[in-house]
C-alpha cells in the first residue's frame, strides 16, 4: 500500500485500508520539526532538558519556553507546535487544580496523565477537529511514590518512563539515554548528562542558534518543580560544551 494518505488522510476519523490514521502521523512529523525534549527519571527525582531552536537574533531570551509548570508538583517539557504545547499545558494545569479543589490534595500523576492523554485521544476521533502536533512529559515526586515520569503523543497514548526523549533528534538522544545507568543517579548527576545529550544531538548545520532549558523536581526540591538554578545550568553547559570537545579530539585522533 502506498505510503501517502491518497483521500484516507482528509479526516482524523478514517482509517486507510491498511489501518492507519494520517492524520495522527503528520502529527507526529509535526513533532519531529521541533527541537529535541527529553525527560530523565533518577533515584531522587525527574529532569527535563530541552533545545528550543531560536530562528532570529531578534527573540527575546526565555521567551516561549517549553519547559512549563502544571502543578507546584508536576513539571511539563514538551516537544512540537508551541501553541498546541500551551493548549495541553493549561488542560492539565485546570485538571490539577480541580483536583485540589475538589480532593484538598495534589493530584497523583499518574491520574493526571490518564485525564490529559484521553483529552489527546479525543481529538483522534471527530473530523471536525485535528490531532495535537506535540509531544508531552511529565514529571513529579513524592514521599509516597518517589519519582513519576509519563510522555504521551499525540496518537493519546501515555506510558510510564525512565527516559524518554521527543522532537527532530529522538532517535540519537534515546541512544545516549540508554547507555545511562538513570536508577542508580541522582539528578545533580543527570542534570549534566541531560544538557550533554541535548548538545550532542543538536544538529549545528541546520540550527545553529538554541537555548538549553534544565528543569527538575524531586526530593531534594522538596517536591516542587522548579528551573535549574543558574550556576547549576551554567556547570551543567561547561561539562556538556568540555564533554563535545572532547569527543572532537578523539575523533581527530582515530582519523589520524
Amino acid at each position: 500500500m502506498s505510503s501517502i494518505g491518497t483521500g484516507y488522510d482528509l479526516s482524523a476519523s478514517q482509517f486507510s485500508p491498511d489501518g492507519r490514521v494520517f492524520q495522527i502521523e503528520y502529527a507526529e512529523k509535526a513533532v519531529e520539526n521541533s527541537g529535541t525534549a527529553i525527560g530523565i527519571r533518577g533515584k531522587d527525582g525527574v529532569v527535563f532538558a530541552v533545545e528550543k531552536i531560536v530562528t532570529s537574533k531578534l527573540y527575546e531570551k526565555g521567551a516561549n519556553r517549553r519547559i512549563l509548570n502544571i502543578d507546584t508538583h508536576v513539571g511539563m517539557a514538551a516537544a512540537g507546535l508551541i501553541a498546541d504545547i500551551r493548549q495541553l499545558a493549561e488542560i492539565a494545569s485546570d485538571e490539577a487544580s480541580s483536583y485540589r479543589s475538589d480532593y484538598g490534595s495534589p493530584i497523583p500523576l499518574s491520574f493526571l496523565q490518564q485525564r490529559v492523554s484521553t483529552y489527546m485521544h479525543a481529538y483522534t476521533l471527530y473530523s471536525s477537529i485535528r490531532p495535537f502536533g506535540a509531544t508531552i512529559m511529565m514529571g513529579s515526586w513524592d514521599k509516597q511514590d518517589g519519582a513519576q515520569m509519563y510522555s504521551m503523543g499525540p496518537n493519546g497514548v501515555g506510558y510510564g518512563y525512565w527516559g524518554c526523549a521527543a522532537g527532530k533528534a529522538k532517535s540519537n538522544a534515546k541512544t545516549e539515554l540508554e547507555k545511562l545507568k538513570m536508577a542508580d543517579m541522582t539528578c545533580a548527576e543527570l542534570i549534566k548528562e541531560a544538557a550533554r545529550i541535548i548538545y550532542m544531538v543538536h544538529d549545528e548545520v541546520k540550527d545553529k542558534m538554541f537555548e538549553l532549558e534544565l528543569s527538575w523536581v524531586g526530593e531534594f526540591t522538596n517536591g516542587v518543580h522548579k528551573k535549574v538554578p543558574e550556576d547549576i545550568h551554567n556547570e551543567a553547559e561547561r561539562f556538556a560544551r568540555s564533554a563535545m570537545e572532547e569527543d572532537s579530539d578523539s575523533d581527530d585522533e582515530d582519523m589520524s
